[in-house]
């Protein structure tokens, strides 16, 4: 299968055509400048130059493409709307990366939720999350539209990448910032409890979705959960640190942006993926990510 992928640079882009290559598929591969294109020409990925503003090169990959896969940047509604009028009629996969902030709080890192969704449950998002929604939902609803298009939204990713970019954004940077610092902070009590994935069962994920997923489906991807606090002091074991602090929500905003801080790191998203699981017989090969953290993060 012929393949167009945005976010091919990235850490879950590149594990994902990591897999796709070796399952015998040919990627080309957006990139911003000429220096990447050759990294990733090297890694087996056909660059094409270009940014998710360029509506004629997405309509054209997209045309010249068997599939698409979308793993650089969930919120961009452009890029979104030059895929699925290319797609339209075709029945092409469009696979699109969402993340399970989607159905985060404003814990602010205080409160552990008991609530957990899945691909059932209904929820209303936090402002800051309406708009990933829609576009979440305006993709499933392209299906009306003959094109055979999936979401797929993992929670928080752990492990390394197999591309090009080897960290993940979340617990590799908090790891950076305790090493800075000589201390592993959560944004409040770290109280509040995330969902979490391995990289490699994400790509396993959208390799079967790839495949067989039916048009307007939606996949959580998760396997297993834990709390900010219980993440920062496997952080704390594995730098050999002390005992992970509270950050205030005011100041983990002036560091990290507000967004980060309330939706990133102090929000609670708990979900299941049932229907990965039941419907494409999906089976996560990796269950801990404070496992992980403390005997692989990198140092």
């Amino acid at each position: 299968m012929k393949i167009f992928m945005t976010g091919a640079t990235g850490y879950i882009g590149g594990t994902i055509a990591r897999r796709l290559l070796d399952d015998g598929h040919a990627i080309r591969g957006l990139v911003r400048d000429a220096e990447k294109g050759k990294k990733l020409a090297v890694f087996g990925v056909e660059p094409v130059i270009g940014g998710l503003d360029d509506a004629a090169i997405l309509s054209a990959e997209a045309r010249r493409a068997d599939a698409v896969v979308n793993t650089a940047n969930s919120d961009h509604r452009g890029a979104i709307d030059a895929f699925l009028e290319a797609l339209a009629g075709s029945n092409k996969p469009f696979l699109h990366t969402s993340g399970s902030s989607i159905v985060a709080d404003d814990a602010h890192g205080d409160v552990a939720s008991e609530k957990i969704y899945d691909e059932e449950t209904s929820f209303v998002p936090v402002p800051g999350k309406q708009a990933r929604v829609a576009i979440d939902r305006m993709i499933r609803d392209a299906s009306s539209r003959g094109v055979r298009s999936i979401v797929v939204c993992p929670t928080m990713i752990y492990g390394n990448g197999l591309g090009l970019a080897r960290d993940s954004a979340q617990i590799p940077g908090l790891a950076k910032r305790a090493q800075a610092s000589g201390v592993v902070r959560h944004v409040g009590k770290g109280l509040n409890i995330w969902s979490n994935v391995h990289v490699e069962d994400v790509a396993d994920l959208y390799r079967l979705a790839l495949g067989k997923a039916p048009a307007g489906a939606f996949y959580f991807a998760e396997n297993g959960e834990a709390s900010y606090r219980e993440i920062c002091v496997a952080i704390a074991r594995r730098l050999k640190l002390g005992e992970p602090q509270a950050w205030p929500f005011e100041e983990a905003a002036r560091e990290l942006g507000e967004n980060s801080a309330a939706y990133t790191f102090g929000s609670n998203s708990r979900v299941r993926a049932r229907r990965a699981r039941s419907e494409l017989g999906w089976q996560p090969k990796h269950g801990s990510a404070t496992k992980w953290i403390e005997a692989e993060l990198p140092l």
